[in-house]
């Protein structure tokens, strides 16, 4: 049939047939015709999110997880990703990246949570606002937790009550996003008394201890009881597919199972290891659309994908153009070629403040081989973050530490890290050996740190300035702050590579970065000062020199290389430094550093008496005061 007279007979027909009587009649006689109704040209979709899980904690996806037995039905049917990454291992970040398609540090929302949530440019249409604008139902039961003001609003509801069988059009297709707080963290916040009543279902003696943690009754039990909690959680990924199934929407609908990140027990959630990123992922293929799908059911796909895919892909579904500003492409629907995804081979991912905890962290994944960058290596992965140490593990793991009681790799966790590591992560899953310094490793070296350099030269990657200038500058209009900083980028990266040098080879450029009319590069010469430690004693002239400093972060990495050093009493400079600013980021950033060189360095004597409203802010002072020993 000719395609305008299908167009005239679909516009005539809508007016005639109305009614949900009338729809069925205009879809018979479509159908009847060979004519495909708009209707049916869009699938459904449903993304089922467990929170704080990664890939590890499913027998699906690794020997020693919990069995799942709703999940692997869905693969069952559809496909099981065995290479899917969160790109940061927090919620807030990641659900940023998740609906933006975008890269977090490229915006200014890779800080847990938001100081200032971000205003996103006028231009970019996320996703569900583009399903909403043609004619999709739009629903997210319940979470959000955005590090950006949505705008235009992303959901038609948006609550505990919001559900897709609420569209008052049954035949309207409709986007829902479920979270599942079954695996959250909290689910691991016990004390003595219930984990001495409360059994698990899961034997503790049959789980499997990684080599990072110490093997004790407590790992055991938390161990044992979040794989009950994943299990609970397979039971409600259960019931929403019998919803579906019930309504007859099953086979018109794509469901995503996915972890929101990775998690939760000690070292994983928030931090980038793949025990923090690495994520299952199960898409079911509705029987209405596998035509659409270049894949067997039933089978593993091994390339790489992350969130920032996720969007592009639930577009390129629905047949909607995928914006240029997106940072993603897609994984399935018409036109993708499956042989191409399963090729693809390179993740990036990215951590940097945790609550109120900073490091700034970046990391490529390129095949079997993980190549890690630590900015600020010098504060080690267990530095107080009040939200974690709640749970008992973190508690016991902490204290076996200074009572001695670890082995190498369980102790590794304390202490500070070298500028970058390169692991195999197919023969070193828990990451615990250091390939970066092996001359046999040296090319695969040099390829990811290029790929790294590269990726963050082109975002910009935004934390190469403080988190204070981006809320400050960046948050509210991006493109104007990287159009005036444009050219400060590569020389604040460069700067911060130094510590990737031999010393004698950085020593000169540190020097001259220290002397420099920018406070950033100024700022990141002592960071990479710090990074070096006691090798780079040569330059404590500079750095003393920056004791008095225009800028008060200057100041602070002055005094924290000094301190590490063992040649200044930080007390009286950072002190002055929380007395004089109002600003919270600064406050956050040089408590950070008081707690690092108290618990760390064992600098004690502080006398912080500020109070402060910020929830982050007021985390750090209520673990300080608790804590802190008289003078």
């Amino acid at each position: 049939m000719n395609e305008n007279l299908i167009r005239a007979f679909r516009g005539r027909a809508k007016q005639i047939f109305r009614g949900r009587h009338g729809i069925l009649v205009f879809m018979t006689l479509c159908l009847g015709m060979g004519i495909q109704t708009d209707a049916g040209d869009k699938p459904n979709v449903v993304w089922i999110i467990s929170e704080d899980n990664s890939k590890h904690f499913l027998k699906l996806f690794d020997d020693s997880g919990a069995e799942t037995p709703n999940i692997r039905a869905l693969g069952e049917h559809g496909l099981r990703f065995q290479r899917a990454f969160s790109c940061s291992p927090v919620c807030s970040v990641a659900r940023s990246t998740l609906m933006t398609s975008v890269f977090a540090p490229r915006v200014g929302t890779h800080f847990h949570r938001a100081i200032k949530p971000v205003t996103l440019p006028d231009h970019w249409q996320l996703f569900p606002h583009l399903l909403r604008r043609n004619g999709y139902y739009t629903t997210n039961n319940s979470k959000k937790d955005y590090n950006f003001i949505e705008g235009e609003p992303l959901w038609d509801e948006s609550s505990a009550k919001a559900h897709w069988r609420n569209r008052a059009d049954p035949a309207q297709p409709f986007f829902h996003m479920q979270s599942l707080g079954q695996s959250h963290e909290s689910s691991l916040h016990f004390d003595h008394e219930q984990m001495e009543r409360s059994a698990t279902l899961t034997p503790p003696e049959k789980v499997v201890i990684p080599p990072v943690h110490p093997d004790t009754p407590t790992f055991r039990y938390t161990y044992a009881r979040y794989h009950d909690r994943i299990q609970s959680m397979d039971e409600r990924v259960g019931k929403l597919v019998a919803e579906l199934e019930a309504a007859g929407e099953l086979e018109q609908t794509f469901i995503f199972y996915f972890g929101d990140h990775g998690g939760v027990l000690p070292g994983s959630k928030g931090y980038i290891n793949e025990r923090g990123v690495h994520i299952p992922l199960v898409i079911r293929i509705p029987d209405q659309f596998k035509n659409r799908i270049d894949q067997e059911l039933n089978s593993d796909v091994d390339g790489f994908v992350s969130f920032v895919d996720f969007g592009p892909t639930v577009l390129q579904l629905a047949g909607i153009a995928i914006p240029e500003f997106m940072d993603g492409k897609p994984m399935l629907g018409p036109g993708v070629s499956m042989p191409e995804v399963q090729s693809r081979q390179t993740v990036f991912s990215y951590a940097d403040r945790f609550d109120e905890k900073y490091e700034m962290v970046r990391a490529v994944r390129m095949g079997k081989f993980k190549y890690i960058r630590h900015f600020q290596g010098y504060y080690p992965d267990g530095l107080q973050n009040n939200y974690r140490y709640q749970m008992l593990a973190y508690q016991e793991w902490r204290t076996l530490h200074q009572l001695g009681q670890l082995n190498t790799f369980q102790s590794a966790f304390f202490q500070p890290k070298p500028a970058e590591s390169l692991f195999d992560v197919e023969s070193d899953p828990y990451e615990t050996r250091n390939l970066a310094s092996m001359p046999g490793m040296q090319s695969v070296l040099s390829d990811l740190r290029a790929r790294m350099n590269e990726w963050m030269r082109s975002l910009p990657d935004l934390s190469l300035f403080p988190e204070n200038i981006v809320v400050g500058e960046a948050a509210q209009n991006r493109e104007a702050f990287i159009n005036q900083h444009r050219d400060e980028f590569p020389k604040l990266l460069d700067t911060a590579n130094l510590a990737l040098l031999p010393y004698s080879l950085a020593a000169p450029a540190l020097r001259d970065a220290m002397a420099s009319e920018n406070p950033h590069v100024r700022y990141w010469a002592l960071n990479t000062c710090s990074q070096f430690g006691k090798v780079a004693i040569g330059l404590v002239g500079p750095a003393t020199d920056l004791l008095s400093d225009s800028e008060p972060l200057v100041r602070l990495k002055a005094a924290e290389f000094l301190a590490l050093l063992g040649l200044l009493d930080p007390k009286p400079v950072i002190q002055d430094i929380l007395q004089a600013q109002d600003q919270p980021v600064v406050h956050l950033i040089a408590l950070n550093s008081v707690v690092f060189l108290r618990d760390t360095l064992g600098i004690h004597g502080w006398n912080i008496s500020r109070q402060s409203v910020h929830p982050e802010v007021s985390r750090r002072l209520l673990y300080l005061n608790s804590t802190n020993p008289s003078p």
